[in-house]
């Protein structure tokens, strides 16, 4: 969904949703303000644990539909692309960066890296990015304790082997937010430094919905391999709303780690702001819990610089209800959020396959 198409569809549903707008923006426009000292994060979109990543060859051995799909995106072509790219160059020459591949501050989200000790990329964004480093549990995901294959199994045998694999840190795409969780670590780029000194873009224009039912989508299982099927729709609409529960998390925690008033602690107080009112638009269409939890999690005070425990301690109240609202809401209660879930000409790419 477009910000034009949010403009005419929600209309003045809360009040609740502005509360933030002039402590927030006012607070980051002001130059006198101290800065915390919460640090940038190095999060690596294999993982957090490059010493056990399998690698996309090994999850091909099993799901060779879904790795032709992931071949034509561009979550694959940026092991190629990115270092040839000018605007890359430029953003690792204002940050001293010298080679693209080789350091952590690219690594992070742009790759996926695998080594105990030197880290190596391997791939662009792949399997182990969205579903967890692989080594300890690639085999039990797919073949029971025992024995029972996935063709074979019971339901109970079904969960058995899931849960088992989950132990084991697989990222199951039952568990919604877990998966989300990973695309807006990255999507908002969690990186102070990276903006205001790089000029890298402060994350993109994300949507849960568009862009994962898009390009990269890779559905195969959910028709026997006969076709890439896009999520049922009582799906997107718990994803449409879980979306905007991770664009206010992850903006809080952004502006948690921001230490200046500059472009970064900007766009995330915009991306805070922007999220609490889209919420509560929400909450005025269909009432929402977690929502309401939420949005009583962030006051117009503690939207402000040199205030990250609060704004921590806010973010995680918000993960902890989006995490509730993801497990415990089956969409079918929300449908009139329809006309706002991006529908297939939002999607961004299209999907191999589909």
């Amino acid at each position: 969904m477009n910000d034009s198409t949010h403009k005419r569809g929600f209309t003045g549903a809360s009040v609740v949703a502005g509360l933030a707008i002039v402590g927030l923006l006012g607070a980051v426009g002001t130059a006198a303000i101290v800065g915390s000292t919460a640090a940038d994060p190095v999060l690596y979109a294999s993982g957090d644990n490059p010493g056990k990543i399998a690698g996309p060859d090994k999850c091909a051995e099993c799901h060779p539909k879904e790795s032709e799909a992931w071949q034509t995106t561009h979550h694959h072509a940026t092991f190629i692309d990115l270092p040839r790219d000018d605007k890359a160059r430029e953003i690792a020459d204002k940050m001293g960066i010298r080679r693209i591949k080789a350091d952590s501050t690219c690594l992070s989200c742009h790759f996926t890296v695998q080594g105990a000790t030197e880290m190596e990329p391997i791939s662009g964004i792949s399997c182990e990015s969205c579903h967890g480093a692989g080594e300890d549990w690639i085999d039990i995901h797919s073949t029971n304790a025992d024995g029972a294959d996935r063709e074979t199994e019971t339901e109970a045998q079904r969960i058995v082997r899931i849960e088992a694999a989950v132990a084991k840190g697989m990222l199951s795409p039952m568990d919604l937010y877990t998966v989300a969780e990973n695309c807006y670590q990255c999507h908002t780029a969690p990186n102070e430094k990276l903006v205001n000194t790089g000029g890298h873009p402060a994350g993109s224009n994300f949507d849960l919905v568009a862009w994962s039912q898009g390009e990269i989508r890779h559905n195969f299982n959910r028709t026997d391999n006969t076709s890439n099927a896009p999520a049922d729709q009582d799906t997107l609409r718990v994803m449409f709303v879980l979306g905007k529960m991770l664009d206010l998390e992850y903006g809080a925690r952004g502006l948690a780690g921001a230490t200046e008033s500059k472009d970064y602690a900007k766009a995330m107080a915009q991306r805070t702001n922007r999220a609490l009112k889209q919420l509560g638009q929400v909450n005025g269409i269909v009432e929402i819990p977690q929502i309401t939890t939420m949005l009583g999690a962030l006051e117009a005070g503690d939207l402000k610089l040199n205030n990250s425990e609060k704004l921590l301690a806010a973010a995680d109240a918000i993960k902890a209800a989006a995490r509730d609202f993801a497990a415990n809401n089956d969409g079918s209660g929300l449908a009139a959020l329809d006309k706002f879930v991006p529908g297939e000409d939002k999607w961004k790419g299209s999907a191999h396959g589909g």
